[in-house]
């Protein structure tokens, strides 16, 4: 059969498999609403508040689309194959195609955004009495533009030599689509691809690693020479969010890789995975929201009223 009878063909997901369906979809969906809810809320707010219209809260405004990006293109899907017998969990391959390619890309996003958001903490800490100038309208366009732009690229590469390869499955032993579903529904050598991923995985991970850690390196340098209290717990309390942040979603990212040595812990490892599009994006809006006070004023007003 030819490439394009394949292309277009139907796969089946293996899905997740726990022990109660039930549980894990009441479970996934309040996780869901409560991600959507909040990460929405926070960039009304952060829109509609003249005051937060300053360049931490600007780029922050990235993490909660890339966050919306992440749970959507994993979660309802998931959700409605929890309540489908195993055996009918089928799935387009251009389907398996997009969500494989926004999965890569939230979790790329997700470091570039935190990098240049590093930046941000990086040049209003070392050089404030340059930081307006540096951290122009300009500069945070340029900026946003490169998280993104470096995140579309490599990930487009990465799926597109994937698609490049004819298939003979049709099974996925996962419960969404990434690239290595993909790349291991064909029969032809996939060096290439497991060569660029292994290269881009390493090179992503090694640079945002690196740049938030020389960062904050040098903040901690800067915070130490100077003397005044006020000042550094300001700086603190700030880079303190960030790094939370920043951790948080090393961490959710590096447990199923850590998992996937480990095929005695596949269904461990599936659930670390659906993690990483659920606690990151659950967590960062109360982080940040919690951080800057009139978020935070505005939240407690809220409760107020409904209680």
């Amino acid at each position: 059969m030819d490439n394009l009878t394949f292309r277009y063909s139907v796969l089946l997901l293996e899905g997740l498999q726990p022990q109660s369906n039930k549980l894990m979809f009441i479970f996934l969906l309040i996780a869901y609403v409560f991600v959507m809810v909040s990460n929405i809320w926070i960039l009304i707010q952060i829109s509609a508040e003249k005051s937060l219209h300053q360049p931490m809260h600007i780029l922050y405004c990235h993490l909660p689309v890339s966050d919306i990006m992440g749970s959507t293109v994993v979660i309802p899907r998931l959700l409605k194959d929890l309540l489908t017998d195993p055996s009918e969990r089928y799935i387009t391959y251009v389907e398996c195609v997009f969500q494989a390619f926004f999965t890569h890309l939230y979790g790329t996003t997700s470091n570039t955004i935190l990098m240049i958001m590093a930046f941000d903490r990086y040049v209003a800490i070392c050089n404030p009495l340059r930081y307006p100038t540096i951290m122009s309208n300009k500069m945070i366009v340029k900026l946003s533009a490169g998280a993104w732009v470096a995140a579309v690229v490599p990930v487009s590469v990465l799926i597109g030599l994937s698609v490049r390869l004819s298939h003979c499955r049709s099974f996925i032993s996962n419960y969404s689509c990434d690239n290595a579903s993909l790349f291991k529904l064909s029969c032809e050598s996939t060096m290439i691809n497991n060569i660029y991923g292994l290269t881009f995985t390493v090179v992503l991970l090694t640079s945002s690693l690196g740049w938030v850690f020389l960062t904050y390196v040098r903040i901690a340098i800067v915070c130490i020479k100077n003397k005044n209290k006020a000042t550094n717990s300001k700086a603190i309390k700030t880079c303190t969010t960030h790094l939370a942040v920043y951790i948080i979603m090393q961490i959710c990212g590096f447990v199923p890789i850590f998992l996937h040595r480990f095929p005695e812990y596949a269904e461990s490892r599936k659930f670390g995975s659906v993690m990483f599009h659920v606690i990151p994006p659950g967590l960062n809006p109360i982080i940040y929201g919690l951080q800057a006070k009139v978020i935070r004023q505005r939240l407690f007003k809220l409760c107020m009223k409904k209680s």
